[in-house]
């Protein structure tokens, strides 16, 4: 059996792949024996290529009665992705369970993505947009059996957008304040959530669109040097920057940029930041983004220096 799962939420797809796993150990009770293959070049000290899960996938096991490959990142391997598109007919013919995770969306017109879709059992994941970021908010509360009250849950989504990593652990730290109670209102959001990050990407923005790119880097590294994830705070200037080229877009076009159907205090604090730059400036920071993106899941820079970069580059 083939599995493919994929895209940008990796919250979600981590979350379901914990799924799978479990799943599979209960209905092999004989045994299971998980294989994990990262493909991402540069990110293990000992090279791994196809060669290697091949020789793992032909060698019979008589103590499992099942193996469970997972393979990571193929697509950011091209080398290896041809290897699993030559040979692919050996996933095909395989009783075994292979699963293909990728933190991204590859090319549509791939050809081993287009076998991917057509032979294997298929689930990708996006971002989550406003109605069913609340859907979610409710389920995880329900789960902690607690209730969010609407106001409370639009300044938690106002505060956290939809990192789903942050949410979720905002979700345990307010369910756990009101076990008692059972019920999360809004001036629980205000005392308990952190919204200091944000805050902060919105002052370092700020910095950037002064060229003051000193106290920007400050801010960055003071964040750093608490513990927070370099990966959080680039995936907090790229979920700023694109609110920014939204709202300039609907500017340019326009369109009045309440149809966005964001909450009134973030659509009037991104306008009047996004005042600050023009749509060609905006256009081409983000495509900056993308590229030190692409250079982290590449392995060929560091989230730290990254931040680094993206501030002097601009």
């Amino acid at each position: 059996m083939i599995i493919f799962l994929y895209g940008e939420d990796n919250f979600s797809s981590r979350r379901k792949l914990k799924e799978i796993i479990k799943r599979y150990q209960s209905l092999h009770p004989r045994g299971l024996n998980l294989q994990i293959f990262d493909f991402q070049p540069g990110k293990n000290s000992q090279k791994v290529d196809f060669e290697d899960f091949q020789n793992q996938l032909q060698t019979k096991s008589i103590f499992t009665s099942k193996k469970f490959f997972i393979l990571k990142n193929v697509f950011l391997n091209p080398q290896v992705k041809t290897k699993f598109f030559k040979k692919r007919e050996i996933l095909l013919i395989s009783k075994d369970i292979i699963l293909f995770f990728e933190n991204q969306n590859p090319s549509p017109k791939d050809s081993f993505f287009i076998f991917l879709k057509k032979k294997a059992k298929s689930q990708k994941f996006e971002p989550l947009k406003r109605e069913k970021l609340e859907n979610w908010i409710e389920q995880e509360f329900s789960q902690a059996q607690t209730k969010i009250e609407p106001q409370a849950k639009d300044l938690l989504i106002e505060l956290v957008g939809n990192n789903l990593w942050q949410l979720a652990n905002e979700v345990e730290k307010l369910a756990n304040y009101k076990r008692k109670t059972k019920t999360v209102g809004l001036e629980d959001v205000k005392i308990l959530v952190s919204s200091n990050i944000e805050t902060n990407i919105f002052k370092t923005i700020d910095f950037i669109a002064s060229k003051e790119k000193e106290r920007a880097l400050f801010l960055l590294h003071q964040h750093l040097e608490k513990g927070d994830s370099p990966l959080y705070l680039l995936s907090m200037i790229v979920f700023q920057f694109r609110n920014l080229l939204l709202i300039k877009e609907k500017i340019n076009e326009g369109k009045s940029i309440w149809k966005l159907k964001w909450h009134p205090f973030l659509i009037k604090k991104t306008f009047r930041l996004s005042q600050k730059f023009t749509l060609t400036e905006l256009k081409k920071i983000y495509q900056k983004i993308f590229q030190i993106d692409l250079g982290i899941k590449t392995g060929r820079i560091t989230p730290e220096l990254a931040l680094d970069l993206f501030i002097a580059r601009i």
